[in-house]
């Protein structure tokens, strides 16, 4: 019976994204259909799963995967203190962009959800609903960080300030009840010990990080598919920190998460997270999230009329622990995408049965109320992302284009200015010569500059942008003011020298700050013997139905999936993968990485779209 009940649900696991995917079943997150199934498979229903030693190790180990890769998805970055303005023009840009940052408002909004949560733990008690109110008030602060991570990917938001503000939410949201719940099962757990001793499991966190630190560098070296020493890694350091949390008295679900946020600042390889998604997604985490459901017997708990009272009661307090978060986020973003927000926010269900687990095993709530708890929690998930799903629009400042400004007003200059797509780019023209100003200013937006300094550039706002040219016939001029655009800030800089000599003098400084240079003369040599080895490249290059484009992958979407199974391959060439600093020949059976640069060919309309899927953060 033991093996067959584990058959069951492996079944289960396998058919359980397939029938979702037969009957396009998207509105509700896999996690929340597994428990439904599960609850179907177990004594609610068909009572064909029981519980048993081997399902109750497989869940345990479910549960600690799920924490460990949650502890994986934090991106640190975003924590990142901004760069202080060093400029007057830069301090006025900075003070018309929006005041507040995600890390600000994500801040704000936990700070008022941990108030509410509190608040509800108390008034439950008072209601005589429930015992523990601080018990209560973890159990209502949880957000389910791997939903909220699904569903902002799905839309491909994650890139964005409104993604990034309610991650940085739902990353709180598992952070805090973690250790919340830690310290609570210190202090009132029967094998409880010094609070202090939790600190150990930091300790040991920082001492593992620096003694594998550099571990990746070196695996690229020793990398053998029988060995797998990446993965071997992450076992390492999943049961290290579970046991050393263990010991101390914590609970082993915090050394996961600990685990996790390890392995991630150690910059593993994409793969190898991909690998780990696979392991734990693929057997771990579906067997521990239906084993929650098949552990519920709903027909004991709805024949109980105490039951049927805490459900709705449940499901209110987790949608009033979050109220608080629409009106932070109106301080930024309309009123669609704050209740949206507010939507995923109340979104729980993982953390609720990680605590639920540790809560019964010190007897601190009933079946029921833990039943209660539960059903409640699927609620939100059912509820949450179809609110998000409705409600979601994009902001004004997620569609800003790319700025590019031009330093020279010539021949060379205005005809690319010209070209360039306007739906993608917001250009602008600066010249120091009044009869270049007069003769384009009617063709291209063209600012006159009383003289071509980096003093005056940065006082005109030459340097506010994503990319600025130097298109100047003067060599000396390109090379001073690229290298204040740089030191300014400028993400791209590309810069012309006619004049051999002085491009042979500086061009290795300039590359080394990261500064693009070109030539005439040297791009005309390889145009003329691109026309001779393939005839071809100049009307390619100059059609105006298709053209090259080259976009950076940074959408995990269509990372490790292989050329022919891009859904738009139909309509794109793709001729070369610059990878590593190396250039690939990719053929249908190629698999993309993060970070590859991709060179196709397609329409203007065509390349603008493949672009947005490839280049967005996701």
């Amino acid at each position: 019976m033991n093996q067959l009940s584990l058959l069951i649900i492996l079944a289960a696991a396998l058919v359980t994204p397939l029938a979702m995917a037969r009957f396009r079943l998207s509105l509700l997150p896999t996690a929340v259909v597994e428990i439904l199934v599960g609850i179907l498979l177990g004594p609610s229903a068909l009572n064909m799963v029981h519980t048993n030693d081997t399902l109750t190790l497989l869940s345990n180990t479910g549960v600690i995967f799920l924490m460990f890769l949650s502890g994986m998805e934090i991106d640190f970055s975003l924590f990142g203190r901004r760069k202080t303005p060093q400029t007057p023009l830069a301090a006025k840009v900075a003070n018309n962009a929006p005041k507040y940052s995600p890390v600000f408002l994500a801040g704000l909004s936990y700070l008022l959800i941990a108030v509410c949560s509190l608040l509800l733990g108390w008034g439950l008690v008072a209601l005589k609903l429930f015992s523990d109110p601080w018990l209560a008030a973890i159990i209502f602060m949880t957000i389910s960080l791997g939903i909220v991570i699904a569903t902002l990917k799905e839309k491909e938001l994650l890139s964005k300030p409104f993604g990034q503000t309610v991650l940085l939410i739902a990353a709180l949201g598992e952070i805090v009840p973690l250790l919340s719940l830690t310290i609570y099962a210190a202090i009132f757990g029967s094998h409880n010990q010094s609070l202090w001793l939790i600190l150990l499991i930091f300790v040991a966190a920082g001492v593992l990080f620096i003694r594998f630190k550099p571990f990746f560098n070196f695996y690229e070296r020793i990398n053998k598919s029988t060995t797998q020493l990446d993965i071997r890694l992450a076992f390492f350091l999943i049961f290290s920190l579970v046991v050393l949390a263990e010991s101390v008295g914590a609970e082993g679900i915090l050394g996961a998460f600990v685990a996790g946020i390890v392995m991630k600042l150690l910059q593993p390889r994409e793969d190898t997270k991909v690998r780990l998604d696979a392991i734990g997604y693929g057997f771990f985490i579906p067997i521990f999230f239906m084993m929650s459901g098949a552990n519920l017997n709903l027909r004991q708990l709805l024949a109980q009329p105490a039951t049927l009272i805490l459900i709705p009661a449940f499901f209110v307090a987790y949608l009033l622990a979050k109220v608080t978060v629409y009106g932070v986020l109106r301080l930024r973003f309309k009123r669609g995408n704050a209740l949206a927000g507010t939507a995923m926010s109340a979104v729980t269900i993982t953390m609720v049965l990680a605590v639920l687990q540790v809560a019964k095993a010190m007897h601190a709530v009933t079946s029921q109320q833990s039943g209660a708890f539960l059903l409640a929690a699927i609620l939100t998930c059912v509820c949450g992302p179809l609110l998000f799903n409705m409600s979601y629009s994009a902001e004004a400042e997620d569609l800003k284009k790319t700025t590019v400004h031009f330093i020279g007003t010539n021949l060379m200059t205005v005809p690319v200015a010209q070209q360039l797509s306007q739906g993608w780019y917001d250009i602008t023209m600066y010249t120091d010569k009044d009869t270049n100003y007069r003769t384009y200013n009617s063709e291209v937006n063209t600012q006159l500059l009383p003289e071509l300094t980096p003093e005056s550039a940065k006082a005109a706002g030459v340097f506010d942008a994503n990319t600025v040219v130097l298109g100047h016939f003067n060599a000396t001029k390109n090379y001073e003011l690229a290298k204040a655009a740089k030191a300014y800030g400028v993400t791209r800089v590309i810069v012309r020298f006619e004049d051999r000599n002085v491009l042979d003098q500086r061009a290795d400084e300039l590359i080394a700050l990261g500064i693009e240079v070109y030539n005439t003369p040297s791009v005309n040599i390889a145009m003329l013997r691109s026309l001779i080895e393939t005839p071809t490249t100049l009307r390619l290059l100059t059609s105006s139905n298709t053209t090259v484009y080259e976009v950076t992958l940074r959408n995990r979407r269509y990372t490790d999936l292989a050329i022919r199974q891009l859904p738009f391959v139909g309509d794109i060439t793709i001729s070369r993968i610059y990878r590593d600093g190396h250039f690939l020949r990719p053929t249908g059976e190629t698999l993309l990485k993060v970070n590859d640069r991709v060179i196709f060919t397609s329409s203007a309309t065509t390349a603008r779209e493949i672009r947005q899927k490839l280049g967005v953060l996701n």
